[in-house]
Formats: structure tokens, sequence, C-alpha cells
């Protein structure tokens, strides 16, 4: 069955800028289910495939990147191409064509961008957190499982969630602030769900006392459960200006592994 979501009439007259075609409908929809926190989002596709962005008051975003080897057909007849589209609307199409209703077809789905159904519009500047690989100054990566855990006994009724991640104990660190309570979460560098540790002792931290503690509004955090409930493990950096990126990976239905990453700034009313 081959499900196209573009004009049916004069089909062989068009000259599309993006056709992709993916046989495995669910895992286009769960990459896309991960960042769906708002309705809107803008869809950047070159050769290497797509990265799909959503933001929320300028204080994070969400990118899901989507490889061409995803597709088992994928066109761009352009350097890049940017379009915004409702995630809403095109997650029901995914689900029409590949969603529960038929849990053992297979369902091949066409994406072309050109004059569409599925309506797109002109996209807006996204923000550009400068989040670079040499402004790192913490990184760890672990299971994703032992987070999970973790998130149901922090307190998301908390207005902030601080981080602390230290060369010393206790080196990773979650506290929540409640009404009645603090909740501090720690782990252990050399946990075997820590594959990763890396905290670099520069002399910036030796000024803050070998850590740094950053707190973040948790209701910029919570999206990010979205991808965490998906993914097997996950990346969690800090820059040198508290800018925290927590990157995803997630299994597909076979052997490929995609990434989804969100991006949240600091909380700038931090007295600290």
């Amino acid at each position: 069955m081959d499900s196209k979501l573009h004009q049916q009439d004069n089909d062989n007259d068009h000259q599309y800028v993006l056709e992709a075609s993916i046989d495995n409908t669910r895992n286009l929809a769960l990459l896309l289910k991960a960042v769906h926190f708002r309705d809107i989002a803008t869809v950047c596709a070159t050769s290497e495939g797509l990265k799909v962005t959503v933001e929320d008051t300028k204080s994070v975003q969400a990118n899901t990147y989507i490889q061409s080897s995803l597709f088992h057909e994928y066109n761009i007849n352009d350097q890049t191409v940017i379009f915004k589209v409702n995630l809403n609307v095109l997650l029901e199409c995914l689900n029409i064509f590949g969603g529960k209703n038929n849990p053992g077809s297979i369902t091949t789905v066409k994406i072309c961008y050109s004059d569409c159904k599925l309506q797109t519009m002109e996209p807006d500047d996204i923000l550009d957190f400068e989040f670079t690989p040499s402004k790192v100054i913490n990184k760890i990566i672990m299971q994703s499982e032992i987070l999970k855990e973790v998130w149901a006994d922090l307190d998301m009724n908390s207005d902030v969630l601080e981080i602390l991640m230290s060369p010393a104990e206790p080196y990773f660190q979650l506290t929540t602030k409640g009404t009645l309570a603090t909740t501090h979460i720690n782990f252990s560098k050399d946990s075997d769900m820590i594959e990763s540790f890396e905290c670099t002792s520069t002399l910036k931290i030796e000024l803050l006392r070998y850590y740094f503690n950053f707190r973040y509004q948790i209701s910029l955090i919570k999206p990010s459960l979205r991808a965490l409930v998906q993914s097997t493990k996950v990346s969690i950096r800090t820059d040198d200006r508290g800018f925290l990126c927590m990157q995803y990976m997630i299994k597909m239905e076979g052997s490929q592994c995609c990434f989804v990453e969100y991006l949240c700034s600091p909380n700038v009313d931090d007295d600290d």
C-alpha cells in the first residue's frame, strides 16, 4: 500500500523539492512524539536527513534527527529545505496509515514538499543556543533506565531542578526542593549505569570550589521526559554558561539508532 501526503491530481507534473518514503511509519511517529510538546515544528531537510525542531519561550529547544538512511527513498533537490508543520496533524496522518489499528501491517508513506494537502508554513528563525563542544565543561553518558527511576523520586512540583557535577563527591547530584522536603539523588561516577563521566577542573571550577551547580525550571525540563521514556542511553552536558544539553539515543525497529536532543537555559534568577 502506497499512501502519499501530497496532491494526487497532476502528480506527474510536480517537481518536488523534497521526497521521502518510509516503510515503517511507527519509527517516524516515535521520533516525532519525542519532541511533541508544542504543536508547531520547524523541519530542516538536507542530504543527511531531517532535523525537526520544537521551541518554547526561547528557553528550551528540542531537536530530533532523522537520518536519510531511515527512509527507503530520500531525494532532495536543494541544499537545504526549511518549512514549518503542525505536528498534531502530521502525527494523526501517520497514525492513520500505520497506527495501532493496523499493528501487523507495514505501510509505506511518502512525504513530498511542494503543494501539499498537509499545509506547511513559512519558518521563523530558529534560536541558536551557541552550544558548542569547545564550551562543554561537563559530560555524563548513562543508561536511561536509572534516570527514569530517578524522575519518579524527585518532586516534580518543585519550581526548579538543581544539577550538580563535580570531580569529587557527590560527583553527580539532582536536587528538587518542595514545600515539605528537599530531595537529593546522588550518582557515583563509578556506577555501572554510568558509561562515561567527564568533569573538567578549570580555573573557573576551582573558583566555584570545584563544582558547577546550575538550576533549571522544572517546566522546561519536563518535555524531555517524552524522549527519555523512549531512549536507552542519555548524554547530559553543560557548558561554561550553564546551558544544558540532553541527548537521547532511541533504538528504532530494526538495527538503527536515532537521536533526540533537548537544550535548556539555566535559571537566570539564581542568587547562589
